[in-house]
């Protein structure tokens, strides 16, 4: 069984951008090989109190690291971004920091998208994904670029900064539709360990695509959400999380204050830790790693919602990532 590349999740809606170049900072002096950062215009909730620009952001990391991977978990190319602005950014990162870029990719939400005035239902939004993920390729791949399509229009665009290698895109997925879409059309899945663990079905869509367009062994990333420390220090993280249990409750909702008041009526903390990986002992963490590498993860990213980072880090750093080989 391969190890997966093990990455650090950088909570964006939770800490200020300066803090999140350092964190990167530490998170690779500590060996970890990756960052990933949510691309989001708002938090899901008001008191997570942070939503600095992703591309900004993963610009410094890139400038203050040597060797981590940078991508977004993830980037929505429907509403707020046009496809072509997306290839352009993704490109300039891809020529500063060669072999370092990924692009994640999904069909959003609405706290983030409909700000700017559009927001749509599923089949839309994962039919403006496949169009805007070819506009990306193409716009990596060709001098120059004109495109009718069902929802887009480009109009004669070129990219003059592209890298010798065009960033690998990961598509989001928890479902067989979209997984669909990040196998036929992406170099591979971000999920989740639920999912990975418990859904085969979408485990399958994804692998049969992937194999009917060409790609026998695509990525497969995985957030891994987890404290290092006991249940009571996961119940004082989980009020900035409400919205994880109840998430089909609130993809619709474009206000991140509407978001926490409905998560605070019908989400627990109690609810919000039943999801996580909670333990002390570094035994507990290397396992649930192992599983999920035993499961087809290629990629994990670390997600902890504690305030005290550095901790987690450094635990990491110590405790698991050297025991994994």
């Amino acid at each position: 069984m391969p190890r997966p590349l093990i990455g650090y999740h950088g909570g964006a809606e939770q800490f200020p951008p300066a803090e999140l170049v350092d964190l990167a900072v530490a998170a690779e002096a500590a060996g970890f090989e990756g960052v990933s950062l949510s691309d989001h215009l708002h938090p899901w909730q008001t008191n997570q109190g942070h939503a600095a620009h992703a591309w900004v952001t993963l610009a410094a990391i890139g400038a203050r690291t040597e060797r981590l991977l940078l991508g977004t978990a993830v980037t929505c190319p429907i509403y707020r971004y046009h496809p072509v602005e997306i290839a352009h950014a993704f490109a300039t990162l891809g020529v500063l920091y060669p072999g370092r870029v990924f692009l994640g990719l999904g069909t959003g939400e609405a706290l983030n998208e409909a700000p700017t005035g559009g927001w749509g239902p599923y089949r839309e939004r994962a039919s403006r994904l496949a169009e805007a993920i070819a506009i990306i390729r193409r716009l990596w791949t060709e001098d120059w670029v004109e495109h009718e399509g069902e929802h887009y229009t480009v109009a004669g665009a070129g990219i003059f900064d592209r890298p010798a290698s065009s960033p690998p895109i990961y598509v989001a997925a928890s479902g067989p539709r979209s997984a669909r879409i990040a196998g036929r059309l992406g170099d591979g899945w971000i999920t989740d360990p639920g999912t990975t663990r418990s859904r085969p079905d979408v485990a399958e869509a994804f692998a049969t695509a992937a194999r009917d367009a060409g790609r026998p062994a695509p990525a497969r990333v995985v957030e891994l959400w987890c404290v290092a420390g006991d249940r009571e220090e996961a119940l004082a993280c989980a009020p900035k999380w409400l919205l994880l249990p109840v998430f089909d409750e609130i993809v619709n909702t474009p206000d991140p204050r509407e978001v926490q008041r409905i998560a605070e009526e019908i989400s627990s903390a109690e609810g919000v830790v039943e999801g996580w990986l909670v333990s002390p002992r570094p035994d507990d963490h290397i396992a649930a790693i192992e599983e999920l590498a035993s499961l087809g993860a290629t990629h994990i990213f670390v997600h902890s919602p504690q305030e005290d980072q550095r901790r987690v880090i450094d635990f990491y750093g110590r405790d698991v990532i050297p025991a994994l080989g």
